[in-house]
């Protein structure tokens, strides 16, 4: 019954914190709802006994990817005047989206009959020498060994492109010229002067 309510707490927790990370007009506390996302979903995986999971979730996404968030949406730069214009301007294009995915999700949910999982008979319990980190390495490195390249492969491309981004010529940008930097000689910064020694009265 605990962990019951635990899990409706958290889940309430984590549908608040979404529901703030799309509406929030400030890019910074959108990311830091995003923040309490991870927190509570790490949560979730704690009290499925997926610890592994959750180290990971706060370690991983909160520790490392969300400070990269933060450096990125600092510096692109945004104007967020602008972005509180074009806020409502496409928010039907958002409710829409969101309309989509919600009857695709209750489609596969209806022609499945269902989730397939007997909620009632609740979680089976692990044997004590249970690892869930070496069963997810076998899984990760046998059956998924191409689907994790791959999503590799994807992060690989959005952090050249969040580079790319941050490198575009804007006004006001000041970016370094190395070879003039290289060919820079002592005697064009440094001017010695010579000045006669003066006695203190």
């Amino acid at each position: 019954m605990l962990i019951q309510g635990l899990f409706y707490l958290f889940s309430a927790i984590l549908v608040l914190a979404a529901l703030g990370v799309i509406s929030a007009r400030n890019p910074v506390y959108s990311a830091l709802a995003l923040v309490m996302c991870f927190v509570t979903s790490a949560a979730i995986w704690l009290l499925l006994e997926a610890e592994f999971l959750a180290v990971v979730l706060v370690l991983v996404y909160v520790g490392a990817v969300m400070v990269l968030f933060l450096f990125v949406v600092m510096m692109l730069d945004i104007n967020l005047a602008e972005l509180r214009q074009g806020f409502t301007r496409f928010a039907w294009l958002g409710w829409l989206t969101a309309l989509a995915v919600i009857v695709e999700i209750a489609g596969v949910v209806w022609a499945r009959g269902g989730l397939g999982i007997d909620a009632s008979a609740g979680g089976t319990a692990s044997a004590a020498d249970y690892s869930n980190t070496l069963a997810l390495g076998t899984l990760l490195y046998t059956r998924y060994a191409y689907p994790l390249e791959l999503a590799a492969m994807l992060l690989l491309v959005a952090i050249v492109a969040a580079i790319s981004l941050t490198m575009r010529r804007r006004a006001g940008l000041k970016q370094q010229d190395i070879s003039a930097q290289v060919a820079v000689r002592a005697e064009d910064r440094v001017r010695l002067i010579k000045m006669a020694s003066e006695k203190r009265p």
